[in-house]
């Protein structure tokens, strides 16, 4: 009880001066948040969205002239390099790789009845970054999700011999707390998990619930793209697990074929998937995977500046504020045009962390903590510049207190709330409250949390090292019946999202909310940056467990 009461205290005296630190901040912030202009977000949205940058795909020459313009409109405002030897670039070594569709196969095999799937229709492979040419055939086993979940007792590989089998696993996670359930999705834990009982190779298989989040047609799209991994100094690709020989994805047509003969049928198992339980069996069947891949080695920049702070203690200390740079590139033609142009995924962070960037620099005094402006690529390849830049940071990485990262700004209808991705976790949360509150805004929770948006961005990479991060977005709230942002959205995310008609000119872009948005990161980055604390994970939160920053 004195602990609980104790920390009350606490949280009280840390609540009352963040409070206390933005009514005094005065004048000098209000100015620069008065400072922050919708006209300079357009013009930096029609310059990266242009069809000149070609898409913005990581590692081509549309992302390279892209991320000069970051780094020159850094260099104009005065920032300092924080990249690789004193410029204002951080290069990410990267290993392109595609499977070679045509060449690579999934063979299921029942006593002496073989059947051939068909690719690209019933399944697809993974490309292996690690080799060129891969094969596996073993027994398949059934994990359910492919979780193990000790702190819930949850197991899908509970009393399931899968030492030298092929796994066949779903998408998702069981019903856990939105935070848990989010981190065990990643197909980079289940690969881990996959791995550390045994398992030889990966088939996973796609449910109704997979095809409404992510659909095998989707997928199969992005395959004439290559994949790409960043490359750690020894050469080696990041989340590379080359004890699994193959991984294959099935479609509904390619799972109904893999369930087939097994104990339950595909519908007992997608109900079972929708219900987040556990069902988990061996199947009656082997698989034979092979897997052709094409490769090679290239690079791709971050741009990184840093505003010194102006404490003489907490200036060696850091707030990132990020926002990937990238966007898909070139693709299929969709409506008459080819180029992904990317506008509110994610010219509109970009510009948001520029004009943010700029609003800082009007400041008579900069806020106590130094600031690094960060622009990553990759993000649509897996949140690779971000993730490189977590795990190889420009300053000490235990300088660095906290991330906030922009990414798709939905300026589609009035921002009246926020949505404060992963501020929950830690005492990031209290300083939302606060920005909110100054700027007449509400906070609203996770809208779709079955879409696990946590970690779908570039604050992630930092949560996984450790790093209290936020990701603020536009909520869905609105005071005018005529306006349903939900609606909006869905229809935005059906005919726009990740498409060529995501451009500059599009309907309904309002520029004048997206400043309103760029304020509120510019304060919440102001409130973090001026707390003598630095944030910390609340005790026993589930990432600062997982992560290793709680025991």
């Amino acid at each position: 009880m004195q602990r609980l009461v104790f920390s009350g205290i606490i949280t009280a005296i840390i609540m009352t001066f963040v409070v206390a630190v933005a009514q005094s901040a005065g004048d000098s912030v209000n100015d620069a948040m008065d400072s922050i202009r919708s006209q300079a977000i357009r013009a930096d949205m029609r310059f990266l969205t242009d069809d000149m940058l070609e898409g913005r795909g990581t590692a081509t020459r549309g992302h390279e002239l892209a991320a000069k313009f970051m780094a020159t409109q850094f260099e104009a405002m005065g920032l300092e390099p924080a990249g690789d030897k004193g410029t204002y670039y951080q290069n990410v070594p990267l290993r392109s790789f595609m499977a070679d569709q045509k060449h690579s196969s999934v063979l299921l095999i029942e006593s002496t009845d073989k059947l051939t799937l068909a690719s690209k229709d019933d399944f697809f492979v993974r490309g292996d970054p690690g080799r060129q040419t891969s094969a596996v055939e073993a027994p398949v086993v059934f994990v359910g999700f492919g979780v193990s979940a000790p702190q819930q007792d949850y197991d899908d590989y509970k009393a399931m011999d899968v030492n030298g089998k092929i796994v066949a696993l779903t998408f998702g996670a069981p019903a856990f707390e939105p935070a848990m359930r989010a981190y065990y999705s990643s197909i980079v834990t289940k690969a881990k998990n996959a791995v550390a009982h045994g398992a030889v190779g990966m088939i996973v298989v796609d449910d109704p619930l997979g095809e409404e989040y992510y659909s095998f047609g989707a997928r199969v799209r992005r395959l004439q793209s290559p994949e790409l991994r960043w490359l750690n100094s020894k050469g080696s690709p990041n989340d590379y697990f080359p004890q699994l020989r193959a991984i294959a994805y099935t479609s509904l047509k390619g799972t109904a074929m893999l369930l087939r003969h097994a104990p339950f049928s595909a519908e007992q198992v997608f109900a079972a998937i929708k219900e987040g339980k556990s069902l988990s069996f061996p199947l009656p069947i082997s698989a034979k995977i092979s897997a052709t891949t094409q490769w090679k080695d290239t690079s791709s920049p971050n741009a990184v500046a840093r505003l010194p702070g102006s404490d003489p203690i907490l200036k060696t200390q850091y707030v990132i504020y990020s926002a990937h740079l990238d966007h898909l590139g070139i693709g299929d033609r969709v409506q008459g045009d080819d180029v992904y142009h990317g506008a509110l995924d994610n010219a509109s962070g970009s510009a948001a962390l520029l004009e943010s960037a700029r609003a800082f620099r009007t400041l008579s005094t900069p806020p106590r903590r130094s600031i690094l402006f960060l622009s990553v690529t990759g993000e649509e390849s897996g949140l690779l510049g971000s993730d490189y830049f977590a795990h190889n940071p420009t300053v000490p990485k235990s300088s660095i207190v906290a991330d906030l990262n922009s990414d798709g700004v939905m300026m589609l209808w009035p921002l009246q709330s926020v949505v404060t991705f992963g501020a929950e976790h830690s005492s990031l949360d209290k300083i939302m409250d606060v920005a909110t509150r100054r700027l007449g805004l509400s906070r609203s929770k996770d809208p779709n949390p079955q879409q696990l948006f946590f970690i779908r961005s570039d604050q992630y990479s930092f949560v996984q090292q450790g790093i209290p991060a936020v990701w603020p977005s536009p909520g869905f709230k609105s005071n005018n019946p005529a306006i349903d942002p939900k609606a909006i959205f869905s229809i935005w995310q059906e005919t726009r999202y990740h498409k060529p008609q995501d451009s500059i000119d599009q309907p309904g872009l309002n520029f004048e909310e997206a400043a309103k948005y760029v304020r509120f990161c510019f304060l919440a980055i102001y409130l973090i940056a001026q707390e003598p604390q630095r944030p910390k994970w609340n005790e026993g939160d589930f990432f600062g467990v997982i992560n290793g920053t709680l025991h």
